[in-house]
Parts: C-alpha cells; sequence; structure tokens
C-alpha cells in the first residue's frame, strides 16, 4: 500500500480526480465529511443510544454520541502526530499538497462514524438481532437465501450497517454521504465480508464491515486505495487501511478510560482504584508522581480529581500510539502488522487491569444485565412483529395486522428491492436506526400501551 492512494480524495460516483494541491484551503474535502456525518440524522440519533449502561438517566454516563465525539478528539490528536511523522518521511506528499492536518481530520471523521451503524441497547442489541435470526422465527430464512447472506443477518454487524449508512443511495440521494474514500477506507476496520468468521488471528478479521448488499462499492473502495487482497478464491477480504489503526486505538483509550471514569462517578468503583489503577498509566508522563499526586488531593470534588487523572492517562497514550504507529509504519503498510496498536503497548498490563476492574463493576452489574435483557426481550419482539410483516409481504400472503404494520415502516425502507434478502436486512436495519427511547416507546405501542 502507499500513501498517495490511501489518501484519496475520490467520492462515490466521482468521474474526474480529485487533486489536494486543487482543494479549497477554506474547506477541504476531508473537512466535508466530518460535518456531513456531523449533521446526519443516523449520527444525532447516537444521542439517545447506550453507550455501557443501557437506558440510564444518570447525567454521568456516556451515551454513543458523547462517546464518539470524545473518541474523535482522540483520533484527530493521533492523526495529526502520524500526519507530521509521515509526511517528514514521504516529502513526496507534501509536494502533492498533503498536510498534517489532513491526517488528523480523516481519522476524526472515521471515528466520529464509528459507532454511526450500532443498534438500541448497545453490543447486547447486536446479539439480539443475530440470535433472532440464528434461533428464533428468522431460522426460516436458512435455505431461502444465501449462506453468506444468511450470515449478514446471523452475525449483524454494527460496523457492516454503518458502512451501509455512509454508503448507500437511496431515491434522491446517490452515494449516501458521498465522503471521500479515504474517510470510508479508515473507517473501516475489519475490511472484509460476514463469511469465513475469524479466518485468522488478525485484529482485522475478528468481525466484518460489509453485508453482501455492498459488496460491489466495497470492491471498487479497495481498489482505489491500494488495499492488499486476503482472501482466497470469492471471498471478499483485504488488509486494513493502516489510519484505522488510529480509529481503533481511540476507541480503546477511550471505552477503556471513560467507562472507568463512569464507573467511579456512579459509586460502582471506589474512588482509591483511580488513583492506585491511573498512576500506573501517569508515571509514563514528563509529570513526576509526586506533583500528579499533590494536583490530585488539591481537587475539591470527585468529578474533578478522577477527569484530571483521566485527561493525564489518556494523553500518556496518545504518546505511546503515536510511538508504535511509527515504529511499525512501513509493516502496517505491508499489511502484515496483524494486532491492535494498544496490545503492543508497555502499558498493556495496566490497560488489562483497568478493563478488568470494570467488567466486573460495570459490564457485569446487576443494574447493566438487567437492562440488557429488556433491550433483548423489547428487540426480540420488534424483530418478530415487522420480519413476519415483511416475510409475509415477500409471499403475498399479508394479513390485515401485516398491513397495518408495513404503514409504520419509513418508506426509505421499504423501496421495492430485488430479493428477499434485501427486503429483510432492509426492516432489520430499520430496526438497527432506532434508539432507545424509540424503540421502547415502539414495544409499548405494539402490546397495546398508548
Amino acid at each position: 500500500m502507499d500513501w498517495q492512494h490511501l489518501l484519496s480524495l475520490r467520492k462515490q460516483g466521482d468521474k474526474n480526480t480529485r487533486l489536494r494541491s486543487k482543494e479549497d484551503p477554506t474547506r477541504l474535502s476531508y473537512d466535508v465529511d466530518y460535518d456531513r456525518i456531523v449533521f446526519s440524522g443516523a449520527f444525532r440519533s447516537l444521542q439517545d443510544k447506550t453507550q455501557v449502561i443501557p437506558l440510564s438517566g444518570s447525567g454521568f454516563v456516556h451515551t454513543r454520541l458523547t462517546h464518539s465525539m470524545e473518541v474523535s478528539v482522540v483520533g484527530r490528536s493521533l492523526g495529526r502526530a502520524i500526519g507530521a511523522k509521515v509526511l517528514q518521511k514521504y516529502p513526496y506528499l507534501k509536494e502533492l499538497g498533503y498536510q498534517m492536518n489532513d491526517f488528523g481530520t480523516i481519522v476524526a471523521s472515521a471515528a466520529l462514524a464509528h459507532d454511526i451503524g450500532n443498534p438500541p441497547f448497545g453490543h447486547s442489541g447486536e446479539k439480539a438481532i443475530g440470535d433472532f435470526f440464528r434461533y428464533h422465527e428468522g431460522s426460516i430464512l436458512k435455505g431461502q437465501i444465501s449462506e453468506r447472506e444468511y450470515a449478514d443477518l446471523c452475525n449483524f454487524e454494527g460496523n457492516a450497517n454503518g458502512f451501509k449508512i455512509l454508503t448507500e443511495s437511496r431515491a434522491g440521494v446517490q452515494g449516501g454521504l458521498r465522503l471521500t474514500y479515504a474517510t470510508l477506507g479508515t473507517f473501516i476496520k475489519y475490511p472484509k465480508e460476514s463469511l469465513p468468521v475469524k479466518p485468522t488471528k488478525a485484529v482485522f478479521d475478528k468481525k466484518y464491515n460489509i453485508f453482501q448488499s455492498n459488496k460491489e462499492f466495497f470492491y471498487e473502495l479497495a481498489q482505489e486505495l491500494s488495499l492488499l487482497p486476503m482472501g482466497e478464491g470469492d471471498e471478499l477480504r483485504y488488509v486494513r487501511h493502516p489510519l484505522a489503526f488510529l480509529v481503533e486505538a481511540a476507541d480503546d483509550i477511550c471505552y477503556t478510560l471513560i467507562d472507568f471514569e463512569d464507573g467511579i462517578n456512579l459509586g460502582w468503583i471506589p474512588e482509591d482504584n483511580a488513583l492506585e489503577y491511573l498512576i500506573q498509566l501517569i508515571r509514563g508522563s514528563k509529570i513526576a508522581p509526586e506533583n500528579i499526586t499533590h494536583k490530585y488531593y488539591q481537587l475539591a470534588h470527585k468529578q474533578d480529581r478522577i477527569a484530571y487523572l483521566r485527561a493525564l492517562s489518556i494523553g500518556t497514550l496518545i504518546t505511546e500510539v503515536t510511538t508504535l504507529f511509527e515504529e511499525n509504519e512501513e509493516s502496517l503498510l505491508r499489511g502484515d502488522f496483524t494486532t491492535a496498536l494498544l496490545d503492543k503497548s508497555k502499558y498493556k498490563n495496566q490497560i488489562n487491569d483497568i478493563i478488568d476492574l470494570s467488567i466486573n463493576n460495570i459490564y457485569q452489574s446487576s443494574q447493566v444485565v438487567e437492562k440488557e435483557l429488556a433491550g433483548y426481550a423489547i428487540l426480540q419482539h420488534l424483530l418478530r412483529v415487522y420480519f413476519t410483516a415483511v416475510y409475509h409481504n415477500w409471499q403475498g400472503s399479508t394479513s390485515s395486522y401485516d398491513h397495518i404494520i408495513l404503514k409504520t415502516i419509513p418508506s426509505r425502507y421499504l423501496s421495492k428491492q430485488e430479493s428477499l434478502y434485501e427486503c429483510v436486512l432492509s426492516i432489520t436495519c430499520y430496526i438497527a436506526s432506532l434508539t432507545d427511547t424509540q424503540t421502547t416507546k415502539l414495544h409499548s405501542k405494539l402490546i397495546g400501551i398508548l
């Protein structure tokens, strides 16, 4: 892979080449990417989607929206730092007009959108959708659609739904948000289709990013960006865009530290653990530990104390990720760097200690488990109702109730599809587009509570 292709300014439907040297310096195409994501309805809906604690009314905890904004901020810092290093190493990119901030904006945009396809109720929502098609009424599709199409549904993936949202054409809107190929490539953490599942231990094979309905455009995108193919036969599987490793690192930094911060502010993790665990990360900063401790105890409020330690920890990890990327840049371009950047970090043990504490005190807490159960049941019910209506409609055996249900579906999800798979995927993506509150209210209406 080479950086000139990886930074492609091309957009879906372009007939002419876009050159960095010809860009309007007051509003670059990379800046337009960021703006279009911010103003999209799918991004705004993240303000009412679960990050960790489902259906939480607490002002302490993060939604998918605040999480995405924070990941974007960290990603921007990482991108700029790497941009400076890359331009120094490859002077020809400067001659073509590329600047350090270009890298920051690309990573910030991709990071801003990284959760845009996630269904309600966090990762439990993905599991609820997948289980519906694997074990419940949706399993009737097995044998009626291709194995790969069925795998898309049984392993429903928010990352793939996000790529669909960003790129899929609909009436009057060609090419979705029409983002640059550089931003789209950086957004794709798992450049493969749903099968085979986890073909290798490489981090970019862990999940998938491409529904069968989006394969054709993804292939075009991969060719433009010079991504390296890894699939056998007709498998669609590629090496990850190097900047996608920075989006992943920014996400890892934020959920590790900020979920931990949420847990402390909620009282689920003792405050004493903050200094005990985070000081191990901060020792890598330029500030002497005794000065950190002194400043910590000067702050009167718990939230301020925790925020201080969290900010220093983020700074430490940004420096660490920048160093790791620079050291492995050539391996990233060859496609043989196969782990998350932070897996190579000297702070890996400290990070894992924080995650383990968060798992025990937050992710497996009775409050989270109980609310995940409720979300799971609600999504199963909605899928049962809407899948049945769409499936009957495809068969031409629609009941009176099915007709009523079909009237409640936005027209963009009911446009004439060419196949049963596309009909079912479309209605599944409609359910995934709902916010936590919308999902709960719709469930109440369907069971007769007005």
